[in-house]
């Protein structure tokens, strides 16, 4: 089952609003949820435990199992399945507190839009996307969406993992880039205290914030930021390159050295970016935002992927957020010297 979606009680632990998603599995919904309906639909109303170990000799005749020191096991207790193998400091955050992490930092009610959740595995990690008020504007009709995205486990392995993510409206494009010294994401350790968790909650909020006006100033100063076909391409080249091997070879001219995969891939962006309707906008035609739109869209719209989460996966945590973060760092540096020798190579 590639997409690893949890399956129990004869339906998928997904939900998404409006919208099937991962495979067409879920349920969908017409209406944003409250946290509790979300919670319901997305498979999550079920809680963990922390179980004592005991080890035991397969060929004993009688049951005498000593206990496992300092280990212990978390059980989804509906299915009664383990999950992972915790140390005795580890604290288990509920599916509902994770959720209650998101209410509060908008305060609840209406402020904060549920748009999907679900589980993977066993139950082992859920994850959760949200839509926070408001949008980021560039241009006069270009409109970016402020999402939260979240992710936990209950099997011993990473943090609780929350993350400032903006997305595209008119080509669904993740916009998920670290500026300056704020990175977008928090992570949180399993050991920390409810009351810990509720100060980084507010954390998130103000670092989400900052994170909103600064990209929304970046990307309308990039609008109008003039970037030449040539120049186009050459950040493109230095965007994508896989390593340090490929960017050698680039910077030195040697062209017949670099894999037909990577130029392949070059020129599928390159076309992405003088093709696609939503890079024909005033606020991408020939500017330095179509640029960047350029590199993350061709993650986004173009590129194919083995499934669903494998897309997920790099667009959040791998290839498509590296690439895109290069992107980004290459525009800052053009918008500060937009000159015709930046990015030139023999």
């Amino acid at each position: 089952m590639s997409h690893n979606i949890n399956f129990n009680n004869n339906s998928y632990s997904f939900f998404s609003v409006k919208e099937r998603a991962w495979h067409g599995l879920g349920k969908i919904v017409d209406q944003y949820p409250t946290s509790a309906e979300a919670i319901r639909y997305a498979g999550l109303d079920y809680t963990v435990e922390k179980w004592p170990m005991y080890a035991y000799d397969p060929n004993a005749v009688t049951m005498d199992e000593p206990r496992v020191p300092n280990q212990l096991a978390t059980i989804r207790t509906d299915t009664r399945q383990v999950l992972g193998v915790v140390g005795k400091e580890y604290e288990i955050v509920q599916n509902v507190d994770a959720f209650r992490f998101f209410d509060e930092i908008v305060g609840g009610g209406d402020g904060i839009l549920y748009e999907t959740a679900g589980a993977l595995g066993n139950g082992e990690r859920i994850f959760i996307t949200a839509k926070l008020p408001g949008y980021i504007r560039v241009g006069n009709d270009d409109f970016i969406e402020k999402y939260l995205f979240l992710t936990t486990s209950h099997d011993g392995f990473g943090s609780i993992t929350a993350a400032f993510t903006p997305i595209r409206i008119v080509c669904n494009n993740t916009l998920n880039a670290a500026m300056s010294n704020h990175t977008g994401a928090i992570k949180i350790r399993h050991t920390a205290s409810a009351n810990e968790r509720l100060k980084v909650a507010h954390k998130l909020m103000g670092i989400s914030n900052q994170m909103a006006d600064g990209m929304e100033g970046v990307f309308n100063s990039w609008s109008k930021v003039r970037i030449s076909d040539k120049n186009l391409k050459k950040l493109i080249q230095v965007a994508m390159v896989p390593n340090k091997e490929t960017l050698n070879n680039l910077l030195a001219g040697k062209t017949d050295e670099l894999s037909s995969v990577y130029n392949n891939m070059v020129e599928k962006v390159f076309e992405y970016a003088m093709s696609s309707e939503t890079q024909q906008l005033t606020t991408t035609a020939g500017t330095l935002f179509g640029a960047y739109n350029a590199v993350t869209g061709y993650f986004q719209n173009v590129r194919n992927y083995r499934d669903s989460e494998a897309k997920f996966k790099s667009i959040t945590e791998g290839t498509a957020k590296l690439r895109g973060q290069a992107a980004f760092d290459l525009c800052v540096g053009f918008a500060f010297n937009p000159t015709d020798n930046l990015l030139m190579f023999n």
